[in-house]
């Protein structure tokens, strides 16, 4: 399992782990899970988008979610966009600082 270099950085319990989301208008998206990030005692989960065309691993594009509801067990059990940018900014520096000796940021 992949281990992370900060205190805020939870990460995923099984490398490869996808999660399906379901948007309001129904439409599905599969995401793997990158890990949670705890930013000002809120939660932030990373993702990168699946497809066939880009298989788990190979996106590139981090998709930022924000915990909204945890179930009965503590774990994260709804998520949001993050629409502010300068919150997703800093959650996301916290997230490369946390992931630098996992994920190559260079692009």
């Amino acid at each position: 399992m992949r281990q992370g270099s900060a205190p805020n950085f939870c990460p995923p319990v099984e490398e490869g782990l996808t999660i399906v989301f379901e948007d309001e208008q129904g439409e599905q998206s599969e995401l793997e899970f990158l890990g949670l990030i705890i930013h000002q005692d809120r939660r932030y989960g990373f993702f990168f988008p699946v497809t066939e065309d880009e298989p788990v691993g190979s996106s590139g594009e981090v998709v930022l979610l924000e915990v909204t509801e945890l179930d009965e067990d503590g774990q994260p059990s709804a998520f949001e966009i993050v629409e502010d940018e300068a919150v997703a900014a800093e959650v996301y520096e916290d997230f490369r600082t946390a992931t630098k000796d996992l994920y190559d940021f260079s692009a």
